[in-house]
């Protein structure tokens, strides 16, 4: 059994999530007229039809897929997306209070802001900006590829962790087992995994019971 992921390690790959997945929270600017209540699950819908398929993707491979450190990984970078629009909706602009609510939606993990402050300061320098390659700052889906694959990347380092997140229904999870097809369940599991990202999100920032 893997030890324990440590609280510093979690705050060191969400800050730099974070970090990047600001310019695609950028491209995907929502209208600004959008009534606030609709706000949490515009994330989710708009963020799942620009980006969903490509977290399904692994799913070509159906069951094989399970064994590979892909289809966590990818799906946390467009769910992490969903969660960080989220808090910008509330204003929440603070790294420590990013990173705690990424903790608490992904991983299901109590880490409060106050705790993650201090590690943010230890964090530094513990990755070199090689290992991951230079941001892309090109528009269109080749470059929101390329900022999720980078945050995908960074997830890696929590994989065993990332279990925790929000997931479709069975039924769809059950259909994404099986090669090629299970594209459409791998799909389908990913955007239902986002609009319960979104409405978790939503309930922790407003101090309402968090949603099944």
């Amino acid at each position: 059994m893997a030890p324990p992921i440590s609280d510093a390690v979690v705050v060191d790959v969400f800050r730099r999530v974070d970090r990047a997945c600001t310019p695609l929270l950028q491209k995907l600017g929502r209208p600004p007229q959008l009534p606030a209540a609709e706000r949490a699950r515009w994330w989710s819908e708009q963020v799942g039809r620009v980006v969903a398929g490509v977290s399904a993707a692994p799913r070509f491979a159906g069951k094989l897929a399970d064994l590979l450190p892909l289809q966590n990984t990818v799906g946390s970078a467009v769910q992490a997306v969903v969660v960080l629009g989220v808090a910008g909706e509330h204003g929440v602009t603070e790294p420590a209070e990013r990173v705690s609510l990424l903790a608490r939606v992904l991983l299901d993990r109590d880490l409060p802001a106050a705790r993650a402050e201090p590690l943010l300061q230890r964090a530094k320098g513990s990755y070199a900006e090689e290992a991951f390659g230079a941001r892309d700052e090109r528009t269109g889906l080749r470059g929101n590829a390329r900022a999720l694959w980078r945050v995908a990347r960074l997830l890696g380092r929590i994989d065993d962790a990332l279990d925790e997140r929000p997931k479709g229904k069975l039924r769809h999870r059950a259909l994404s087992n099986l090669p090629v097809v299970g594209v459409l369940g791998g799909y389908a599991a990913e955007r239902e995994g986002l609009r319960r990202a979104a409405a978790r999100a939503e309930a922790v920032l407003t101090d309402t019971p968090v949603p099944d």
